[in-house]
């Protein structure tokens, strides 16, 4: 008995080494398989946005005290590969006071701030005190879309390379034309114009709730009347006639930006916001919702008009008290995320429908911009120019 049990204990061993030997060859295997495949992933990943934008990670902004809503724009801004490709190329400015005073350069030192920190959050401070030179208050409540704006025009006027504002046009900015025509004769006027996001009701004429983004997009290029007190003056006719107003779409940007109108003015010209659901898409195909009345593009620039929806900045509260934050695609990751000032964290499609809005419930987030990236974005510069 202790003869084949002292054999059958040496016979294990080997076995019982062989095991632990093929196990930890397939564990280094398995590791140099996957350090493969994320090298083979990190080299495809800075092929298509650069080595310097796999550093956008998810870092939070300190509130400076009401800030959330320039907060919650910049990450939006910083986020976006595509500006912060512009952004690095700036010219920086020679002197000390124009570097202070310069809103693009001060944007680009938060962002490597950001981006080279091992901090949950930064304080966006110098920036802060860099718009207030430009006339925009600090420690007050701000509209995102009017922020937005500011921000954009700032950004458009301090960059001095004509390349760059191209490109930054050619990402932000939408081409239309507006066309009017007499409906007493066949005179009419037609004219191009750019804006940098569109206004989208969510009410109708007669104030009925619009029940989806695509009816708020139909609705924004659907020909108005000009009659009464709206009617224009024809040069044909020599008086003031009844118009037929019409919208068409000529170049949707790279990051197309569209403008909930939550916000309306009420008879006792109080604030009021309109809370009620507006569903939009995660994938918006603009060939599928507007006629081709109310384009003005050939089919090869139509075939570009395909997007996915990167970003929703939110509004919570009332109209005379409320808070921002934006929920954000991470390009790098492929992965949500909610930027509520300081605090970041991963969320889930379902956390950004609740963006959407409820009628009963008045305090609670509300998408008001939302940000739509090409699938397949032109090269720059190529539909902008064409407008102007």
């Amino acid at each position: 008995m202790g003869q084949r049990s002292g054999r059958q204990e040496r016979s294990k061993k080997p076995e019982v080494a062989l095991s632990e030997t093929m196990e930890a060859e397939i564990e280094v295997q398995n590791n140099k398989e996957e350090t493969q495949e994320m090298k083979a992933k990190n080299q495809k990943l800075t092929s298509v946005f650069g080595v310097a934008d796999l550093k956008n990670e998810a870092i939070g902004l300190y509130n400076l005290g009401q800030s959330c809503c320039l907060n919650s724009l910049l990450q939006v801004f910083f986020m976006n590969i595509r500006f912060t490709r512009i952004l690095r190329r700036i010219t920086v400015p020679p002197s000390p006071g124009q570097r202070r005073s310069n809103v693009p350069y001060q944007m680009l030192l938060l962002l490597e701030k950001m981006q080279c920190g091992k901090c949950k959050a930064v304080g966006p401070t110098d920036l802060a005190c860099c718009l207030s030179e430009h006339r925009v208050k600090l420690f007050v409540q701000h509209d995102a879309a009017q922020l937005f704006l500011t921000l954009w025009n700032l950004l458009k006027k301090q960059m001095k390379n004509p390349e760059l504002v191209a490109e930054l046009s050619d990402l932000y900015t939408i081409c239309i034309q507006e066309h009017l025509a007499c409906q007493k004769c066949s005179f009419e006027i037609k004219s191009n114009s750019t804006m940098l996001t569109l206004p989208l009701p969510v009410l109708d004429a007669s104030s009925h709730r619009l029940k989806t983004l695509e009816d708020s997009l139909q609705y924004f290029f659907h020909p108005e009347e000009l009659t009464g007190q709206n009617m224009c003056f024809c040069q044909q006719c020599g008086r003031k006639t009844t118009f037929l107003q019409s919208m068409k779409l000529v170049h949707p940007p790279q990051t197309l930006t569209l403008h909930l109108k939550r916000f309306c003015f009420e008879r006792s010209f109080r604030t009021h916001k309109l809370s009620h659901s507006l569903p939009f898409p995660q994938e918006l195909d603009l060939r599928e919702v507007l006629t081709e009345d109310q384009c003005l593009a050939n089919d090869s620039e139509k075939a570009t008009w395909q997007y996915e929806l990167f970003a929703v900045v939110a509004h919570s509260g009332s109209t005379s008290c409320g808070h921002y934050c934006a929920y954000i695609w991470s390009l790098t990751e492929c992965k949500w995320y909610c930027f509520n000032d300081s605090e970041v964290c991963q969320v889930s499609w379902d956390d950004v429908k609740c963006t959407y809005g409820h009628s009963n419930l008045y305090w609670r987030e509300t998408a008001y911009l939302l940000f739509y990236m090409k699938k397949h974005p032109q090269e720059p510069c190529s539909g902008v120019t064409q407008c102007l």
